[in-house]
């Protein structure tokens, strides 16, 4: 007996792009479809995180803002995280899993290629980690002139640094790694892998005080690895973290990438 092929519509059970079978999924996507695809790293994060936080950061707000377009009317899936990317600047601490820039660049590629090969043609890269951003911007416009497609990044979330308001610490605007708006969160998705003590306060604050210099978008740049700043690898202050707080900035993430994926739904170049 042969069974007929799918042919749309068809209304999947899954937003797990992995979940479907093939033909199933070529029947289900179209040319409005979205293809998001969460990107973290396997990296140190101080004594207390895990090493895939930001891994687990993308993927649950990933996840959870597909879910909620796709019940608005938007055609978004979700690919599988990939866990492993340019986290060099922790290469020092054991644990950390990194690839060559060059390495991250072509498996992009690799991935927009395929992506290409499905009636598919928008791709979204939510990004947990910010040794990632340069790539994905290069890959952007790589994939966009190789392929065709419509191509965008963003990050899971916009969590910036303890501001010293209602409890929290003032990380001078150097909260980047390990401190606490990062702990917060994990503590809110993930309350188990978050050791109890937390690391010292660990603010480079003559870096805080420069004008052009720095991190957090000062348009200087330069380069470093976490233990330039202490032995933990740790960039900010989690003393003070709490899932209540992490729970306020896993909703802002999701809502933030609800509404840039309704913005890319209907994006046009002309």
């Amino acid at each position: 007996m042969t069974t007929a092929p799918l042919t749309p519509p068809f209304t999947p059970r899954s937003r797990q792009w992995a979940d479907l079978s093939g033909p199933a999924l070529t029947a289900a996507l179209t040319e409005r479809s979205i293809a998001i695809v969460p990107i973290g790293a396997i990296e140190h994060h101080g004594p207390h995180l895990p090493l895939r936080t930001d891994a687990l950061v993308a993927e649950a707000i990933a996840t959870a803002a597909v879910e909620r377009v796709a019940a608005e009317g938007i055609d978004a899936w979700v690919l599988p995280t990939i866990s492993y990317a340019k986290s060099d600047e922790h290469h020092w601490a054991p644990g950390t899993v990194w690839l060559e820039g060059t390495t991250v660049l072509d498996t992009l590629v690799d991935i927009g290629q395929s992506i290409a090969a499905t009636p598919a043609r928008t791709v979204v890269f939510v990004n947990g980690h910010g040794g990632n951003v340069m790539l994905l911007g290069w890959a952007n416009r790589e994939l966009r002139r190789r392929f065709g497609l419509r191509t965008f990044s963003m990050p899971a979330t916009a969590s910036g640094s303890g501001d010293g308001r209602d409890g929290r610490p003032d990380e001078m605007g150097q909260g980047i790694h390990g401190g606490f708006s990062e702990t917060s969160l994990v503590m809110h998705l993930a309350p188990h892998l978050v050791a109890p003590d937390m690391p010292a306060r660990n603010i480079p604050e003559h870096i805080a005080g420069l004008t052009h210099v720095g991190f957090n978008r000062k348009p200087v740049m330069f380069g470093w690895t976490s233990d330039d700043f202490g032995p933990e690898g740790v960039i900010g202050d989690a003393t003070g973290a709490n899932a209540v707080h992490g729970e306020t900035l896993y909703e802002r993430g999701v809502d933030f990438v609800c509404e840039a994926l309704a913005e890319i739904d209907g994006f046009v170049f002309r």
